[in-house]
């Protein structure tokens, strides 16, 4: 029975060797067909892996936010064709990633699904914020819309207290100024929020504080991948 392989990608502007292990690297190399939210970003990434053959060569297949459950399912042929590997755009595949349906229709039809070692924002920010790490939640992407927003982030703050959790959420870069001032502007001075932008890159930042003190002064991190953990008291 083929194998769906699930492929972290990178953060930032790392190198192969330090993101991944030889074996994982080794995996990719012997894979020929593939499904991706973006060709063209696929094709980059097996670039910078130095892929052996010609990436002109494999089979793609599209999944993204935008495919429908029908178009899912019909990829179950593709599947059992031969091992697949599945890519996101940037870091774990199927977390805050349409993947996971994926993933289900393999078990759902006895295909061995292996997750790859790579690296994950979500996790290495976690790690790093010195917040609680025996009771977190990823709530994924908060509203759009401002109301809602601020009206979730209350929702978060008093789930955190009452549970003791750390809450983890993330945002389309270019909306992070608007996150970090509804954040100052909702929680409580004493309420700790975490701070991870570009995790592994050249310009990381991670800074852990309370809102009190953010309020002083917020990083400029606009239009930069970032992760966001709040844990109040």
């Amino acid at each position: 029975m083929p194998v769906l392989y699930l492929i972290p990608t990178f953060l930032s502007d790392n190198t192969v060797q330090q993101v991944f292990p030889l074996d994982v690297i080794n995996i990719i190399q012997d894979l020929k067909q593939f499904v991706v939210e973006d060709i063209r970003t696929a094709r980059r990434f097996l670039l910078k892996m130095e892929y052996s053959g010609s990436i002109y060569l494999l089979n793609f297949k599209e999944l993204n936010e935008h495919s429908k459950k029908n178009e899912i399912a019909s990829l179950l042929p593709y599947l059992l064709e031969n091992d697949t590997g599945l890519l996101s755009e940037a870091g774990t595949p199927c977390v805050a990633d349409p993947g996971a349906e994926l993933v289900r229709l393999a078990h759902a039809n006895g295909i061995k699904v292996v997750p790859l070692v790579g690296p994950s924002s979500i996790l290495m920010a976690l790690m790093a914020s010195g917040l609680d790490g025996q009771s977190f939640a990823f709530v994924g992407y908060l509203p759009v819309k401002q109301n809602e927003r601020k009206k979730r982030l209350r929702v978060l703050e008093k789930r955190s207290a009452n549970e003791r959790q750390t809450q983890i959420f993330i945002e389309t870069p270019y909306r992070n100024i608007r996150l970090l001032e509804d954040i100052i502007k909702c929680c409580r001075i004493s309420t700790m929020l975490t701070i991870a932008a570009d995790i592994s890159g050249k310009n990381e930042f991670i800074r852990t504080q309370t809102v009190q003190q953010w309020k002083k002064k917020l990083p400029d991190i606009h239009k930069i991948p970032a992760v966001f953990l709040l844990q109040a008291n």
